[in-house]
């Protein structure tokens, strides 16, 4: 399979865009739990099936241009709004970048890499390691690229996160992203309470890092990606409820500027497994 990946990875933008769309609609039409899952989370943000259908080829998409994106030579993107990151960096703030599972997610962080790591040290991600021990070893290799540092999801890795933003450096983090059991609170996302990592709020506040919104829209025809960064509109409360429910708000935000290119399918009310296993409300 780690071939397989490596020939995907020299493959044209627009092909493995071609191919991932179809693959997305094989995917959507060939499973009833994943389409319905689709359909309800777009229902619950107030969006027919017409008006983010689009989604389902995006979502095949963001798959097959992994192998590029972790192996393959840089993708084109160009940025916006690059100056409340320049701000925050001259004032010697680390920076905490919060992405949606929403177009070429991954991406943003390289780009942040290749714009500011040289001067200001690298960005820091989170990772989960795969279960397969081939996929393991790919992505171990394809998320330390330059300017980049991938940890784990495990206390080391916070850790290590805590002491880059300390050091005015920045992380990147997936807060519509479920945590494990015990690391989250029940909070509304579209309207409906999701099981949400209050990570992104620890790290704020005990740091006093700035936060940066962030997508990476797709270009179609495989032109490449745009990523938006902006700032949060508020400071984050000092309430910890308050505070997640800021970041959920400040998702749905994002999410809205570009739905035809959020991962409509991805598990995002699911439940930890102890609180499933107790009976503890969704």
């Amino acid at each position: 399979m780690s071939f397989v990946f490596r020939v995907f990875s020299v493959l044209p933008l627009g092909l493995l865009h071609a191919m991932g769309a179809a693959m997305g609609w094989v995917a959507f039409l060939a499973s009833g739990a994943y389409r319905r899952r689709f359909l309800e989370n777009a229902a619950l943000a107030g969006y027919g099936f017409m008006q983010v259908h689009a989604a389902v080829a995006h979502a095949g998409r963001m798959v097959a241009e992994l192998p590029r994106l972790w192996l393959g030579a840089p993708l084109p993107c160009s940025m916006v709004g690059q100056a409340c990151v320049e701000q925050a960096y001259a004032a010697g703030r680390g920076i905490v970048f919060l992405t949606p599972h929403q177009g070429c997610f991954e991406l943003s962080a390289q780009v942040a890499a290749r714009h500011w790591s040289a001067e200001h040290g690298p960005i820091t991600v989170l990772y989960r390691p795969a279960r397969q021990p081939w996929l393991a070893r790919v992505m171990e290799t394809a998320r330390n690229r330059p300017g980049m540092l991938a940890v784990p999801t495990t206390l080391s890795g916070v850790r290590q996160m805590i002491k880059a933003l300390r050091r005015g450096e920045a992380v990147g983090l997936l807060p519509d992203q479920v945590p494990p059991d015990g690391q989250g609170i029940w909070s509304p996302f579209f309207g409906r309470d999701a099981y949400t990592m209050t990570l992104a709020v620890r790290l704020v506040q005990q740091t006093g890092a700035a936060v940066v919104l962030a997508r990476c829209e797709r270009l179609p025809w495989g032109r490449g990606f745009v990523t938006h960064c902006e700032p949060l509109p508020a400071p984050l409360d000092e309430r910890p409820e308050a505070a997640v429910l800021q970041i959920n708000q400040a998702m749905e935000y994002l999410i809205r500027q570009c739905p035809e290119q959020y991962l409509w399918g991805y598990a995002r009310y699911k439940r930890p497994r102890a609180e499933a296993a107790a009976g503890g409300a969704a």
